[in-house]
């Protein structure tokens, strides 16, 4: 099924997307670079509220290392599967 592959293909690249934010995050490359900011612009929708989430409970108050990536990734995966399923209802 097409709208399935497309689903697959979505969220693969918004993981792997996400998984290259996090290695270029340790590498001392600046905002200013062009395919920095580009994957922080595609990146930034996502982590962002998840960020804030995560600072405002009581898991992340304080903590020196973001973890709202990993938080993104499982929340990506449920929502991957609830349209999966939706998608199987058709």
């Amino acid at each position: 099924m097409l709208l399935m592959q497309a689903l697959d293909v979505f969220f693969y690249v918004l993981e792997l997307l996400i998984f290259i934010r996090i290695i270029l995050s340790w590498l001392p490359i600046g905002y200013g670079n062009s395919i920095m900011r580009l994957i922080y612009n595609l990146t930034e929708p996502i982590l962002g509220p998840v960020r804030g989430m995560v600072e405002r409970s009581p898991i992340g108050g304080g903590m020196g290392l973001d973890i709202s990536p990993v938080f993104a990734l499982i929340l990506l995966r449920l929502v991957k599967m609830a349209l999966v399923y939706l998608v199987m209802l058709l």
